[in-house]
């Protein structure tokens, strides 16, 4: 049987007189489809393929939004992440940015790349933000270097799998590592490390090799 949307695709739908969005698990024999909620308190939802719309596109958000969206160190929510968010947009950024530092949840440079986004964004893109979200990926680039006649380049080594901020950028030759996501650096990676060095950043591709 032909089906109106595929698995995975993210769809919306009126159901029990509410709006949602959610991604299709998949189909039963008699074309219903199986719906996950962007809301996660709400069970999978059961329509009709002819039910259902293309859900309108994710908002995409800077990294760092993501970060103190998720973040629940103070016991806050998403809700509460949004409320904030929202509440910067209308002109008041002065909770979020002391709030976060003082709890940990963000540093203070953070907090203002966070507030930033919030001051520029639309309030309806931040209310929308409870349905899902894209994170915009950041440029990533290689710095091949030449130490001595070898060849090398910087990379980052993670020492904790948990923690994306637990690396060290260092010089290595470019054997001594196969993992190519070691030599993945971002522009705050490179600068950090050595300012001078980003002038010789190659860009990497999306999918492997050089632009």
């Amino acid at each position: 049987m032909t089906h109106k949307f595929k698995v995975g695709d993210r769809v919306q739908c009126i159901f029990e007189n509410k709006h949602f969005t959610g991604t299709i698990k998949g189909y039963d024999d008699d074309n219903l489809a199986f719906i996950e909620p962007d809301r996660a308190f709400h069970d999978d939802i059961i329509m009709h393929d002819h039910q259902l719309a293309p859900a309108p596109a994710l908002v995409v958000v800077p990294a760092v939004v993501d970060k103190f969206l998720k973040t629940d160190a103070d016991g806050y929510t998403i809700y509460d992440r949004m409320a904030q968010l929202i509440v910067v947009n209308d002109g008041d950024h002065y909770y979020l940015e002391e709030s976060a530092v003082e709890n940990e949840v963000l540093s203070r440079e953070e907090a203002l790349e966070v507030i930033n986004y919030a001051h520029e964004a639309k309030c309806e893109d931040l209310l929308q933000l409870i349905n899902g979200y894209e994170v915009e990926k950041e440029p990533l680039y290689r710095v091949p270097l030449t130490d001595e006649g070898r060849d090398g380049l910087l990379v980052a080594l993670s020492y904790d799998e948990e923690m994306d901020d637990s690396y060290e950028v260092k010089c290595v030759l470019s054997q001594v590592f196969s993992e190519e996501n070691f030599y993945k650096l971002t522009e705050k990676q490179i600068r950090a490390y050595d300012e001078r060095y980003w002038a010789f950043a190659v860009p990497v591709k999306e999918v492997g090799g050089y632009e």
